[in-house]
């Protein structure tokens, strides 16, 4: 029996979500809503289904088993909260837009609603989402990489928008910490360097520099300052087995182990491969409605909303590192269940 699905808000990335929920065997797509009157009438159209323009009047009339969250608001992030608190009381399974929040007080509480509802609540975290990334993480749990030493990560994007001092910091690298911490565990100490381009108000480009709670080292380099081309994103993660190095999400992985002159490489097929970003999305869906469907326990599901939070603090921390010129230790999460 497939999920009756809802989305709420109909942006860009809500009408992805849409158009992959009708297209996912897993799923019903029942409804979107809107705050907007013309952009849920617009989705209506698109997919089919009813437009809604107030959550609680969707939850009630569709009672629908999961609800996507991609709302916008200042800073990518700030209208997540409400309609992800109204989603998790009415009883649905929610997967929300990244990031969960640019404020950690409400992402913490979202969290927490979701364990005290034993719902399963995850974050469209979709750049681990891709064969590349699950055949590097399966290295790493395999022990094929050793004892862990170290990560360089790099992501660069052109985007001209200038909401907020730290809006590179908080709305990019979401994926960028969370693709680091797929691989090498949680971050516990963070230094974080900016710079502005000519003409930027933001701090456009940063340099992080990272250590991990296994004792691993780190450094990330973002910007949102150079033309993507290619590759715009590069993974290298090292120990004393061997190395890979990830390009992009998912168009080549290549393994170096030490000692052997053989290298093992994944390259995304010609066909049936990944090929863009937006199957990034398809398949980071598709992975929580199966989840959902099979049962999988909250604390289990891949890419939760307590990891989008964990990957919030360490951001937090940069930015509190940027401010202060100091080495900023990470505000670990807490294991609760509150209402």
């Amino acid at each position: 029996m497939p999920l009756r699905v809802a989305v709420i808000g109909l942006g860009p990335i809500g009408n992805l979500h849409a158009k992959l929920y009708a297209q996912d065997e897993l799923a019903d797509l029942a409804g979107v809503c809107d705050v907007i009157p013309e952009r849920a009438d617009q989705a209506a159209g698109l997919h089919g289904v009813p437009a809604f323009y107030d959550v609680e009047c969707m939850l009630r009339d569709l009672a629908p088993d999961v609800v996507s969250v991609t709302t916008g608001g200042f800073e990518n992030s700030s209208d997540h909260y409400l309609p992800t608190m109204q989603a998790l009381s009415a009883g649905c399974h929610v997967l929300g837009e990244k990031p969960i929040s640019n404020e950690i007080p409400p992402a913490e509480a979202m969290v927490a609603k979701g364990r005290a509802m034993g719902l399963c609540y995850g974050i469209n975290l979709n750049h681990r989402f891709t064969p590349a990334a699950r055949l590097a993480k399966s290295w790493v749990d395999e022990g094929r990489l050793g004892k862990l030493l170290f990560v360089n990560m790099a992501m660069w994007i052109m985007n001209p928008a200038e909401t907020s001092p730290y809006y590179h910091i908080k709305s990019l690298h979401p994926h960028t910490v969370d693709v680091m911490r797929y691989f090498c565990g949680d971050i516990e100490a963070v230094h974080c360097f900016g710079t502005k381009a000519p003409g930027r108000q933001i701090w456009s480009t940063a340099q992080f520099s990272f250590r991990f709670r296994n004792g691993a080292v780190g450094a990330l380099t973002g910007s949102y300052d150079i033309e993507r081309g290619h590759p715009m994103e590069r993974c290298e993660v090292a120990g004393t087995g061997g190395r890979f190095v990830l390009d992009d999400m998912w168009r080549e992985l290549t393994l170096y182990p030490a000692g052997d002159l053989q290298k093992t490489v994944y390259t995304d097929p010609l066909f049936g491969g990944f090929h863009n970003f937006e199957n990034t999305f398809r398949e980071r869906i598709h992975c929580f409605l199966r989840q959902v469907s099979d049962g999988v326990a909250p604390e289990d599901i891949d890419g939760s909303a307590a990891e989008g939070l964990a990957a919030q603090k360490v951001l937090a921390a940069a930015i509190e590192s940027l401010e202060t010129g100091r080495v900023v230790y990470v505000q670990p999460n807490i294991s609760r269940v509150e209402a």
